[in-house]
């Protein structure tokens, strides 16, 4: 608009330049009249206000850009805590992402955590080329759950605290070429399950070490009713017999060995 109207004065006074040189060149009347030739009266006062109200939304324009620059910050590497480096892009302090992040890596300064905060889980996916899901890790209030395998050299729990894993609907498997090592240093080992419990070696043996080792709730074999009606009711020592499918059951100690392969127990296993 401010080309607009200066334009427009610039071709006023042009034509009143090329008018007053054509009159002088030619030949004046006696009694001619003269006519004043540009802008006059009000015209000139609503170009002048124009102008005017222009440059002053010019310079308010131009203080809010200014004032704006300065507070989010712009420089010439980034905006406020982002950096653009050659490396990639730096962000410091707390930040808040709205919409889904897709990034190649996430590092944090050195010497400083890195925190992930949500009002809810945190939950990263891992998918391929063709945007399957390969991998994922949810962590909420009840812990980290992963939707795949897992591999790490060293899981541990809060101090004070149990560490717990669990597969609620699938099994849990643990592998290592070298050996699996779990151990408790100042408390119980408790191993528990609803069906069946496997201890297995392909090629090695199944060693167990301790003062004493407890087997509780074995049953109690007999060979017949006979013998059995016949056997102290007080038997207080027993012998453990094992039974040719593997099965382990007691039988009350006598002179000699009573395991026989004809017990109750091994018959009805």
């Amino acid at each position: 608009m401010l080309l607009f109207f200066l334009s427009f004065f610039f071709q006023m006074t042009r034509e009143q330049y090329i008018l007053a040189t054509q009159q002088n060149n030619l030949p004046r009347a006696e009694n001619a009249q003269l006519y004043p030739v540009g802008i006059y009266g009000w015209r000139k006062r609503c170009l002048y206000f124009f102008v005017l109200l222009l440059l002053v939304t010019m310079i308010v324009n131009l203080a809010m850009t200014i004032w704006i620059l300065k507070v989010m910050n712009f420089t010439v590497d980034g905006m406020g805590n982002l950096r653009v480096t050659k490396k990639g892009i730096r962000l410091e302090g707390i930040s808040e992402f709205l919409l889904p992040l897709y990034v190649k890596e996430i590092h944090s300064r050195k010497d400083s955590p890195l925190v992930l905060q949500s009002d809810r889980n945190v939950t990263v996916n891992a998918r391929n080329h063709m945007g399957q899901l390969t991998g994922q890790l949810t962590v909420g209030t009840e812990g980290a759950v992963f939707g795949h395998s897992v591999e790490t050299p060293h899981i541990r729990a809060e101090p004070s605290q149990d560490l717990r894993l669990e597969s609620p609907t699938r099994s849990l498997i643990m592998e290592a070429p070298r050996g699996v090592q779990v151990s408790a240093a100042a408390g119980d080992f408790k191993a528990t399950c609803r069906k069946e419990l496997h201890l297995q070696s392909t090629e090695g043996e199944i060693f167990l070490n301790a003062d004493k080792i407890r087997l509780g709730n074995l049953p109690t074999g007999s060979l017949s009713s006979s013998s059995a009606s016949s056997s102290n009711s007080r038997q207080t020592v027993y012998e453990l017999c094992v039974c040719p499918n593997g099965k382990l059951y007691l039988s009350p100690a006598g002179v000699g060995s009573t395991c026989q392969a004809s017990s109750n127990v091994c018959l009805w296993s």
